[in-house]
Parts: C-alpha cells; sequence; structure tokens
C-alpha cells in the first residue's frame, strides 16, 4: 500500500490542482497589464490626447461630421507652413 493508504489525490486532483494555478497566474498577469498600462499609452496621453490632431480631421471627414471645405480650411491651419505665414 501506499503512504496514505489509497487516499492520495488522483489523476483528476492533479489535473485540477493544474488548471487551478495556471488560472491563477493567468489573473495574475492580467491584474499586472490593466494596472500599469504600457509606456506608449502613457506617452501618448502626455502629449495631451489619443490621436493625432491630423488623424482627427481625417476621421472626422471620413465619418461625414465635416465637410470638405470644413477640412480644407482646418487642415491648412493644421499645417507647419501655414502657421510660419500668419
Amino acid at each position: 500500500m501506499s503512504m496514505f493508504n489509497g487516499y492520495g489525490m488522483g489523476t483528476g486532483g492533479w489535473l485540477l490542482m493544474g488548471v487551478f494555478w495556471i488560472a491563477l497566474l493567468a489573473l495574475v498577469v492580467f491584474a499586472v497589464v490593466r494596472l500599469f498600462p504600457n509606456r506608449a499609452e502613457h506617452d501618448r496621453e502626455a502629449r495631451g490626447g489619443s490621436e493625432e490632431p491630423r488623424r482627427i480631421l481625417d476621421r472626422r471627414l471620413a465619418s461625414g461630421e465635416i465637410t470638405v471645405e470644413t477640412y480644407e480650411q482646418l487642415s491648412a491651419k493644421l499645417d507647419p507652413a501655414s502657421l510660419a505665414r500668419s
């Protein structure tokens, strides 16, 4: 007979214990990733927003929020060369 007289943890018990530890490790990794955002996201927020002004303008034109004329006016204001002339 074995040390526990046949009352040890069987194959199912070992399998469940393995699944438990893998799930616990995945939960810890998920929590760390959510609590500490990546550096690129932090740098983007530090610059004053999550999108660049030109991309916002392009997205607004594509979605139909603004007209082509408005797009051209705002795009000219974003152009660094036109800012130097002002």
